[in-house]
């Protein structure tokens, strides 16, 4: 049995429905929400064919449906395509700008506060990792002296980005050490990828300075190994739901791990990416993950993330998520927002 366009669109009015109030939909509400246009007679037809094609549910004898997960994965993968036609309102334009507005400029804590502004203004989960690129690298170290006893080390990338460490001198530390560690890690450290901080150079560089200073050459080492983060904020959000609260000791256990957590919400390409749950893992079921990546500049890119059940408002949020990328690229990079059309 074909999908035509008739049953394309009762699909999508049932996904839309069902994320409103949960309720199974019946053909008087569908009738309703096309108008009159359609009978409910013919509603009821095309829902039995739907049914039969798996991609709707009956759970129990009323004549309501719900989408099955094959309904769902069908919506992700041919209706989504039509996401371009969402529209973000204007209200929430500007209220994702004022949002911005009173973040913090310094990437990791950029994106963390964008992944916890995103959950609280959506009320679902939300995750967001920090930019990177594959040839990231630090360009040029500072060392300052923050006190009698510490030590700040400031790592500059070769995108621009600022990294920070501190680290403690338990016997002093001087400007004249400052000055002689910055010259011997703008030596050693820089235009260094992670994986060459070698136990070898570790035991190069301190050799290289007094024992006592070992602290800031280790935190150093530190920023060059840095690897983009991951932060999942709103886990309250999935508590409260109960069709994946049960799913929520797994998730937190993935966003532990950086690279798994940035595994899970890696979107495909530069749009808009759908995915659920079970496709990627057979344990995530009645979970979806709408991920967008965005562009901070300097060949740098991040991802941006709402997790929820399925059963999730779609036209509403995907545009919502979209504007977040754009405004969380925007910020990274220290641009100003451009008009939008």
């Amino acid at each position: 049995m074909a999908m035509d366009r008739r049953k394309q669109r009762i699909l999508e009015a049932i996904v839309a429905l069902y994320a409103v109030d949960g309720e199974p939909v019946g053909s008087g509400l569908l009738a309703n929400y096309f108008d009159m246009a359609v009978s409910s007679a013919t509603l009821r037809n095309e829902m039995a064919a739907l049914t039969r094609l798996g991609l709707l549910e009956q759970p129990h004898t009323s004549a309501g449906r719900v989408p099955s997960p094959q309904g769902y994965r069908y919506y992700l993968d041919h209706l989504l395509s039509a996401a371009g036609s969402f529209t973000l309102s204007a209200q929430d334009r500007e209220q994702i700008d004022d949002l911005f507005t009173s973040m913090d400029a310094e990437p990791e804590k950029l994106a963390q506060s964008a992944a916890r502004a995103l959950a609280d203004y959506t009320g679902m989960a939300a995750a967001a990792t920090t930019p990177q690129a594959d040839d990231l690298c630090i360009a040029h170290f500072e060392v300052v002296q923050v006190g009698r006893y510490t030590a700040a080390v400031l790592a500059v990338t070769s995108a621009g980005g600022v990294r920070t460490r501190v680290a403690r001198v338990a016997d002093g530390f001087t400007r004249a050490d400052a000055q002689t560690l910055a010259a011997l890690l703008n030596r050693s450290l820089t235009f260094v990828v992670p994986e060459d901080v070698t136990d070898g150079l570790t035991a190069e560089l301190l050799a290289a300075t007094e024992s006592r200073l070992a602290p800031v050459v280790r935190a150093a080492e530190a920023l060059v190994r840095t690897r983009p983060q991951v932060y999942l904020e709103g886990a309250q959000y999935l508590a409260q739901n109960k069709a994946v609260r049960k799913e929520l000791g797994l998730l937190l256990e993935i966003f532990s791990d950086s690279s798994a957590g940035r595994t899970l919400i890696e979107p495909q390409g530069n749009r808009v990416t759908a995915t659920l749950g079970e496709d990627v893992r057979p344990e995530l079921p009645g979970i979806c993950i709408v991920s967008k990546r965005y562009l901070a500049g300097g060949g740098l890119t991040g991802t941006v993330a709402l997790i929820g059940s399925n059963r999730m408002a779609y036209q509403h949020l995907i545009p919502i998520l979209d504007y977040f990328a754009s405004k969380l690229g925007q910020s990274m990079s220290g641009k100003k927002q451009e008009e939008q059309v």
